[in-house]
Parts: structure tokens; sequence; C-alpha cells
């Protein structure tokens, strides 16, 4: 009686609360294996960067401006991180309700679809800004790299506007678990690496065959490696970038819908055949 005399939207809002909540005591619970996983961040994006100071010692490295070139390998491997936990927690929405036990719970309360998966984009936002935070700082304590220009309110902004292009990515990819409990969460796999390859993340576009180059348009992590590089590396503003962030929005009306009426259609499909509380 009490939700009755609540407005339908507030509800909503704290069902959406609610599931924020449950994945943060999800990782509190599974705390040692979010620190393997932040160690492996770390050391990956390290070890990128590290591939800029190997530069240094291959001949004709004088005409390479090393610091430059090991802050654009930083930058890479530091945004794919959030984008790519984004993707990832989004992607895994139904097989972490597998794992759980809880998928018929979930799918069979009265909150709606895009409530449950607004609250898994919202933590998956937060959680994504404050480990990518953590492997900056300690980046940043073992290179000496010059950020002085850096306008980080333009490179947040352009993320900001990737995030929800990404979690309509996200959406359409979890339902590849829904219509193959045995293998589809493989599937998302391939969509991620498909990402990596083709935006640019530790290399320009350009050094891509053409046919590739043309997938690198459909990629809002392009996008968001172009706005944000230039944003830190040469300190440009928000009225220069849009370029960068009208594809993005363009995106994020585009996907965000498109991956939760697809999201829709799998959910019907996996409950009327049955499919819904397989695990294999």
């Amino acid at each position: 009686m009490h939700n009755r005399l609540k407005p339908r939207w507030l509800v909503e809002m704290i069902a959406v609360w609610g599931y924020v909540q449950r994945n943060y005591f999800l990782t509190k619970r599974y705390f040692m294996w979010e620190v393997v996983w932040l160690t492996f961040t770390t050391v990956n994006a390290m070890s990128i960067t590290f591939i800029g100071a190997g530069a240094a010692q291959r001949p004709g490295a004088e005409a390479i401006n090393i610091q430059e070139y090991m802050t654009f390998l930083l930058i890479g491997a530091l945004i794919w991180s959030y984008l790519s936990m984004i993707f990832d927690i989004l992607s895994e929405t139904v097989q972490w309700e597998r794992w759980e036990g809880t998928i018929e719970y979930t799918f069979m309360s009265p909150t709606s679809r895009v409530t449950h998966l607004l609250g898994m984009g919202v933590y998956a936002v937060v959680y994504g800004i404050i480990r990518t935070a953590i492997v900056l700082g300690v980046a940043m304590l073992a290179f000496d790299l010059d950020l002085s220009e850096a306008n980080y309110w333009a490179a947040l902004v352009v993320l900001a506007v990737c995030s929800i292009s990404l979690v309509g990515f996200g959406v359409v990819a979890a339902v590849m678990p829904l219509l193959s409990p045995e293998k589809g969460q493989q599937v998302t796999y391939i969509v991620s690496a498909l990402l990596l390859l083709v935006s640019g993340v530790y290399y320009p576009i350009k050094v891509l065959p053409e046919w590739m180059q043309v997938m690198a348009q459909f990629s809002p992590v392009t996008y968001a490696l172009e706005g944000s590089r230039a944003a830190l590396l040469g300190g440009v503003g928000l009225s220069q970038l849009w370029g960068s962030i009208w594809p993005l929005l363009v995106m994020g009306v585009v996907f965000v819908p498109m991956g939760l009426f697809v999201f829709h259609l799998g959910e019907n499909y996996a409950k009327r055949t049955g499919k819904l509380k397989r695990s294999g």
C-alpha cells in the first residue's frame, strides 16, 4: 500500500538505486577478484606505455616525441579500460544473474527492464570512473608524463557522452546469453575485440585498411578516443570537439533504444523457449 502512494517514477528510481546497491555488494563479496582485475588492468596500461619508452631505443627514435607517444598510448589504455568495463558489465548482465541463481527472480520482478538495465549502467559508469582514476594515479607515479595543458573537463564530457552510447552497445550484447546459454557470453567478447581492433586504441585508425576504417566510423570508442586525446594532449575545448561529440550523441539516441528493444525481444524469446533458467 505504501508504494502505491508514491509516484511511479520515484518507485523506479528507488529500484535503480537498488540495482546499483546490489552490484556494489556483489563487488564487495568478490573483492579479491576485483583486486586481481585491477592489478591486471594497471599492469596492462603500464606495459602498453612502456612500449612508447622502448621506442626511444630504436634507430631513428630522435624523430619521435617519446613523451607524447607514451601519453598517447597511456590515454588509449586508460580510456579503453574504462569503456570496456562499461561494456563488460552490461554484456554480463544475464550471466551474472545465472551465476548468482537470481535470474528468475530478477526477470519476473515488477520493476521494468529499463530500470534494471539503467541500474546496471549507472553502476558500471561509477565503478569504471573509480577504477580508471586508480590506474591513472599509479601510472602517473611510474611515468613522467606532461599533462599540464590537459583539458580534463572536456575529456570527461566526451567520455560521459560516449558512456551513454556504449551502454546501448552493451545491452545489445547482453541479449546473447539469453539466446544461447551455452556460448552466448563468448560472443560478447568477440564484439569487444572488434571494438578494440578498429577503434584506434593503440594506433591511429588511418593505419588500418580502408574497410576497417569504415567500420571504425560506427564505433563510439573511436570518437571517444579522438576527443579525449585532443582534450588531454592538446588542451582542446568543447567547442572544438563537436566533431567527436555529435556522432556520440547520435549513437546514444540510436543504440540505447535499439539495445532495449533487442533485449526485450531476446527476453521474451528466452521465456517462451525455456532458456531463461538454463545454464547450459
